[in-house]
């Protein structure tokens, strides 16, 4: 009787034990499903995926399947892009720059790099007119333009560090691409930081490239997603990595027809693009070698005194399953 009376005590406390378990756990709310994604359209320097995309429509249709409405806000700046991610009107920056994304990460903002866009060097370029402009080194005292913390300052930086020179051995001014082009064909500048289109534009009005990225910087470009909607929605991001493959195979398999669009939305003639393709490496897959040239990119903007707070760049990387 005394054995029947205990297990039934024990039966009555385990049942009590799980039900105030039960009780006392705290159901996560269930994240409210996607209706609206709002990708960022960059075409430049040469975005030829995104220039598919838009021509093939695949991102609309392949989330439409899912009811899914996608928005392309045409935001070219990379600190904006992050900006809007902040503020949660923006879910994907399909094509951001390495700087960027460093930068917003160690402010605090919630991005996450899932992918590389690409990789260029050879489109970032140190462009001058000067023929006794022969290196880096003939730079020290010369006025250079180009666009502030940016991978093209980037460059800049790595070019002189390997005459020997530092930073400030060259007087810079902070303009955007077109306007520094302008300064160096008018004279206002000894040399310009050009990428994409205005390489040939500045070429054809007289001037050359002194260096690119090659051997120094990779010019490194991230697709980087909003920490909240990965962390939510993953499905959602692996389908647009998936996508994104799509438009990249149809450049591949389709190539005529990709240099087509490419020449139809930048104005370039096609013989241009042609040329320019090649500069470029789309694959996606982030190597050790992508993450080597992301640390580089930190220690040049804790250099320049524009990043402050340090960061592991590992936990900026986001491995979508």
């Amino acid at each position: 009787m005394n054995k029947k009376l205990i297990a039934l005590g024990l039966s009555v406390l385990t049942a009590f034990t799980l039900l105030t378990g039960c009780a006392g756990e705290k159901k996560e709310a269930a994240a409210p499903p996607v209706k609206d994604l709002k990708v960022t359209y960059v075409k430049s320097p040469l975005n030829i995926p995104s220039i598919v995309d838009k021509n093939n429509q695949t991102l609309v249709k392949e989330f439409g399947k899912d009811k899914i409405t996608v928005t392309f806000p045409e935001i070219n700046s990379g600190a904006k892009q992050t900006e809007a991610l902040a503020s949660g009107s923006l879910d994907v920056c399909s094509a951001l720059g390495g700087t960027s994304a460093i930068l917003a990460a160690s402010n605090g903002v919630d991005v996450k790099v899932v992918g590389i866009y690409s990789r260029a060097p050879k489109a970032f370029n140190i462009m001058v007119k000067d023929p006794a402009i022969k290196t880096a080194a003939d730079l020290k005292g010369k006025k250079v333009a180009g666009p502030k913390g940016t991978i093209l300052h980037q460059i800049l930086v790595a070019a002189l560090n390997k005459e020997g020179l530092k930073p400030d051995a060259v007087n810079f001014v902070s303009l955007g691409i077109p306007a520094s082009v302008n300064a160096l064909m008018s004279g206002e500048a000894d040399a310009a930081l050009v990428a994409g289109a205005d390489v040939l534009r500045a070429q054809k009005a007289g001037a050359r490239v002194l260096c690119n990225g090659e051997g120094l910087v990779d010019a490194t470009i991230v697709i980087g997603v909003s920490g909240k909607l990965l962390k939510e929605h993953p499905e959602i991001v692996k389908k647009y990595l998936a996508i994104h493959q799509q438009n990249i195979d149809f450049m591949n398999k389709e190539q005529a027809k990709a240099f087509d669009f490419t020449a139809k939305e930048t104005g370039l003639t096609l013989d241009e693009v042609k040329l320019m393709a090649p500069w470029y490496d789309f694959s996606t897959r982030i190597t050790e070698k992508d993450i080597k040239d992301l640390e580089a990119t930190q220690d040049f903007l804790l250099l320049m005194g524009m990043q402050k707070n340090k960061i592991d760049i590992k936990s900026l990387l986001a491995e979508v399953k």
